[in-house]
C-alpha cells in the first residue's frame, strides 16, 4: 500500500469520479485510474462500481474513505502546526443542524474573525447529522437535547420550550395557552422518525397515557410549518426556531413543560482540527 494509491483513492471517492480527482490533483486520469487498480489488485478488494456514467463506492470503498478523511485531515493538523505564519483560517465550515436559529450569532462571529472561510449550513434532524458527522461529512452540529456519546464533545446551548405551532385564525384570539390533554381534540402534524421535538411530545404522551396520533407526518420543519400555516392542523416547534411568521402562532402548554437543550456536538476525534476550534471559540463568547 502507497500513499500515493491511498491519495488517488481518496480523491476519487471525494470527487465522484477519476477525471475530477486527476484534476483536483493535477495528474493524468490514466495515473489516477493506475493507482487506485493496483490498490484494489493488492488488497484484493473492489473499491469502486464502474459504469459509463457514474463511479460509486463499494461497502470497502465507504469504509475506507471513512478512514483516509481522517488520515488526510491529520496530515492537514499536522501542516497547520508546523505553518506558524498561518495568519487566518482558509477552507470550508461544514454545519448540520437542527435549526440555524440557534448559532446565527456565533456564524456571523466566526465570519468576521476568518473573513476567509467559506461556511455551509445544511438542515436535518438528529440522526442524519450524527451520521453525517462521524461520516467527516461536517465539522458542527447543532442538536435538541443533550447528546451523550464516547466519540462526541458537546457544548449546552440552553433549553428553550416546545410550542404548540398553529396558524394564525386556527384557534380563537382569546386561546392564550392549550392542555397537551386536549390535543387529541385536533388534528396534529409530526416531524419525520427522528425528530426530537417529535420525540419529546411522543414521549409526553406516553408518559401522562394520551392516545395520540398524527393525521399528518412530513419530513422537515420547513414543509411542517407550510402546513400548519395552510391550517391543516396543530404543529410543534422550540420557541428558538420559531422566528417571525406574520401566519403563524406559537402557543404554550399551560399542564405541561416540555423543553429542547439545544447542544452543539463535534466529533472527540477531530476536537484539534484549527476550523472546529475557531467556531468553539465564537461559540463560547456569546454563551
Amino acid at each position: 500500500m502507497r500513499y500515493s494509491q491511498l491519495r488517488a483513492f481518496h480523491h476519487v471517492a471525494l470527487h465522484g469520479g477519476f477525471s475530477r480527482a486527476a484534476r483536483a490533483l493535477n495528474i493524468s486520469q490514466p495515473s489516477v485510474s493506475d493507482q487506485v487498480r493496483q490498490l484494489e489488485q493488492a488488497h484484493d478488494v473492489l473499491l469502486f462500481y464502474r459504469d459509463a456514467r457514474q463511479v460509486r463506492m463499494t461497502e470497502a470503498g465507504e469504509a475506507l474513505f471513512r478512514l483516509t478523511s481522517e488520515m488526510f485531515e491529520v496530515e492537514e493538523r499536522i501542516s497547520a502546526l508546523f505553518d506558524e505564519s498561518r495568519a487566518a483560517l482558509t477552507g470550508t465550515l461544514r454545519i448540520m443542524a437542527d435549526s440555524a436559529m440557534h448559532i446565527t450569532d456565533a456564524v456571523r462571529r466566526f465570519r468576521e474573525s476568518n473573513p476567509a472561510v467559506f461556511v455551509t449550513i445544511r438542515t436535518g434532524n438528529t440522526e442524519d447529522l450524527l451520521r453525517r458527522l462521524r461520516n467527516y461529512e461536517a465539522e458542527i452540529g447543532v442538536v435538541g437535547n443533550a447528546i451523550s456519546a464516547p466519540d462526541l464533545d458537546s457544548v449546552d446551548l440552553g433549553r428553550t420550550p416546545i410550542l404548540a405551532l398553529v396558524a394564525k385564525d386556527f384557534l380563537p384570539d382569546a386561546v392564550t395557552s392549550l392542555r397537551f390533554a386536549d390535543l387529541g381534540n385536533h388534528p396534529l402534524i409530526y416531524r419525520e422518525e427522528g425528530s426530537r421535538t417529535r420525540a419529546q411530545v411522543v414521549e409526553e404522551a406516553a408518559r401522562l397515557k394520551l392516545s395520540l396520533a398524527p393525521s399528518i407526518e412530513v419530513e422537515g420543519r420547513e414543509a411542517m410549518r407550510e402546513l400548519v400555516a395552510s391550517g391543516a392542523g396543530i404543529g410543534f416547534i422550540s420557541e428558538a426556531e420559531f422566528g417571525h411568521d406574520r401566519r403563524l402562532r406559537a402557543i404554550p402548554f399551560e399542564d405541561v413543560d416540555l423543553g429542547m437543550s439545544e447542544s452543539l456536538v463535534t466529533l472527540s476525534a477531530r476536537r484539534d482540527v484549527p476550523m472546529i476550534r475557531g467556531f468553539l471559540k465564537a461559540v463560547q463568547s456569546i454563551l
